[in-house]
C-alpha cells in the first residue's frame, strides 16, 4: 500500500526533481507536489511525497528526517489525512 510523506522545512528554491533525486533511491515515488501559495506561485516550504513501498517511507523518514538540504533541516514524516474545512460564508452568519 502507499504511503504518503510530509516533507517540511524546505528551502523556497527546492524543486520537486530535487525532493524526488533525494528520495528516488530509497523506492518507487508515485507523486511528489512542493506545495505553492495560490497568490504568490512561490513554494509554501513543504511538500508531499507518496512512496510505493510502506518499508521505503518508512526508511525514508528514518534517514532524512533531519537530514540537511539547502542548509536546512527538513522534517519527514507520514502526512495526516487533510481536515476538512467548512465552508467560509465570508461572514455572513456572523452573531455581533
Amino acid at each position: 500500500m502507499a504511503k504518503k510523506l510530509y516533507v517540511g522545512n524546505l528551502s523556497y528554491d527546492v524543486t520537486e526533481a530535487q525532493i524526488r533525486e533525494l528520495f528516488a533511491p530509497l523506492g518507487e515515488i508515485t507523486e511528489v507536489s512542493v506545495i505553492m501559495d495560490r497568490d504568490t506561485g512561490k513554494s509554501k516550504g513543504f511538500a508531499f511525497v507518496q512512496m510505493v513501498e510502506d518499508n521505503a517511507a518508512n526508511e525514508a523518514i528514518r534517514r532524512f528526517n533531519g537530514h540537511s538540504l539547502d542548509n536546512r533541516a527538513l522534517t519527514v514524516s507520514e502526512a495526516r489525512p487533510r481536515e476538512e474545512r467548512s465552508s467560509s460564508n465570508f461572514g455572513r452568519n456572523k452573531r455581533f
